[in-house]
């Protein structure tokens, strides 16, 4: 988020029209400050030796704490189970996002030019599908998330995870995106970093 896609919607709005479907009165504004302090605050998303079940029902939880702590930090109620479910099912849907414009383009040249090419984010197992749906998968020779690499950048075992998998040294890879964890974790496992500026 923020280097190959964006939201659509500020997440303040989208907390607060479901929310209030839900039974939750919250305003849209407060729900985004709330949500940016919970979101800084948070631990990482990353469960070390977790997987199938088990890791999706951590990243339940991982968010049901991140939700909660929007709606009371704006003057809401916690979020009931189904609230916390419709959330999730929301940003798991490629309508909730939008890819930007010189996205595909690149990906593509730099295909066609050689360069293998990979995902190292900081989210959960929905990310494979929502860059399947959003038709970015078909260019990408792997997909690391944090939650099931058991650490989250600015670590650098995400990036050596996925150095790991396109068989290339730390030398020979760059990184490219958006956030201050970004440039701390590409210089922790070695590698290049180019940092993306988006309006």
């Amino acid at each position: 988020m923020g280097t190959l896609i964006g939201l659509r919607e500020p997440v303040g709005q989208t907390y607060a029209r479901l929310a209030g479907e839900h039974g939750i009165t919250v305003e849209a504004a407060a729900v985004q400050q709330a949500f940016g302090q919970a979101w800084r605050q948070a631990p990482p998303l990353a469960f070390p030796g977790l997987r199938g079940e088990a890791l999706a029902e951590a990243e339940r939880r991982w968010w049901w704490q991140r939700i909660d702590a929007s709606l009371v930090g704006a003057g809401g109620r916690p979020a009931t189970a189904e609230l916390v479910d419709v959330l999730l099912a929301h940003y798991a849907n490629a309508t909730a996002w939008r890819v930007y414009a010189d996205v595909s383009p690149l990906l593509q040249r730099w295909r066609q030019r050689g360069l293998a090419l990979a995902v190292v984010s900081n989210f959960d197992s929905r990310l494979e599908g929502l860059l399947e749906a959003l038709d970015l998968r078909h260019w990408l020779q792997a997909v690391v998330i944090s939650s099931s690499a058991g650490a989250a950048k600015p670590q650098p075992e995400p990036f050596q995870q996925a150095l790991a998998l396109l068989q290339l040294a730390p030398g020979e890879a760059w990184h490219v995106g958006d956030s201050p964890e970004d440039a701390a974790g590409a210089a922790a496992a070695g590698v290049h970093f180019i940092q993306v500026q988006r309006r």
